[in-house]
């Protein structure tokens, strides 16, 4: 297998497990339970990835302690957005923000100018965006905050994934980057758990036990290729490629959550995954 044909395959493994562990992260009740066990299993994941990996490069640890940062407040509008809004509207919302704001990025810190059919995939995004945005009618109030946490969300997204791309290419190891980037942010929200809940908290993680180590484990494994990709490959591209997992999203949005998902959602999820897949052309 050619390098950027393994890039394509570890990218697009990424989206599948990335809108696995976000249905789940959707189902729990008690989303900060679900989360203090995500923060936990990435913890301990990661301190086993650093354990048998290469130290990363003194200039890769400012952009560490920078996505550290970003990822935990991506973790609370993430949570934010769960409680506001549908999982078919905010996902898709969120991840397909995404790829706009790091394309930008990569032209202006990273000097990767897209050709004209990754501006065209920009476009075929944009207009999937508008119609998701207006998918339960004509700027409905109600819709109106879920949309801002989502956007919001989509704009930490992008944030860290800038960060993280020139990080992990300055850190000279994928792997131990990514075991230090856990091993970075995970204690954070579960340190807020335990700030709020206090005591209550052991009792409120056991009905979240399993699931969130399966959720944790899959979300380190899904950023984790993520990085690897981005060694190799363009940021745009791979951001791009990787929300993907809108498909898969709305898939799970109906089938597994039963919800409404008319034809405009429907419109623009195909819209946003295809934009995303001419960016990578």
């Amino acid at each position: 297998m050619s390098q950027s044909a393994a890039i394509v395959v570890a990218v697009l493994i990424s989206a599948v497990l990335h809108a696995s562990w976000n249905a789940i992260a959707h189902a729990a009740q008690d989303r900060l339970a679900e989360f203090t066990v995500f923060g936990i299993t990435a913890t301990l994941c990661g301190g086993v990835i650093v354990a048998f990996s290469a130290a990363p490069a003194p200039a890769s640890w400012p952009y560490l302690a920078t996505s550290a940062a970003l990822h935990t407040f991506y973790n609370l509008l993430l949570m934010l957005s769960y409680r506001l809004g549908h999982f078919g509207q905010t996902y898709p919302l969120a991840r397909g923000t995404s790829p706009l704001l790091v394309t930008a990025g990569a032209v202006l810190f990273a000097g990767e100018i897209p050709p004209p059919l990754r501006l065209a995939g920009i476009t075929c995004i944009c207009a999937g965006l508008a119609t998701l945005m207006w998918s339960a009618g004509r700027g409905a109030r109600h819709d109106l905050p879920a949309i801002g946490a989502a956007v919001a969300t989509g704009v930490m997204i992008a944030s860290y994934t800038m960060v993280d791309g020139l990080g992990v290419r300055h850190s000279g190891t994928a792997a131990g980057y990514t075991g230090w980037l856990f091993v970075c942010q995970g204690p954070a929200l579960p340190l807020m758990a335990v700030a709020i809940r206090g005591r209550r908290l052991p009792g409120r993680l056991r009905p979240y036990l399993w699931e969130g180590i399966l959720g944790g484990t899959l979300s380190m494994l899904a950023y984790g290729l993520v990085l690897w990709a981005q060694v190799y490959g363009q940021l745009a591209p791979i951001s791009a490629l990787r929300e993907t997992s809108i498909v898969f999203g709305a898939l799970i949005a109906a089938i597994r959550f039963r919800e409404p998902f008319g034809p405009r959602r429907i419109v623009a999820a195909v819209c946003v995954a295809a934009g995303a897949v001419l960016i990578t052309v």
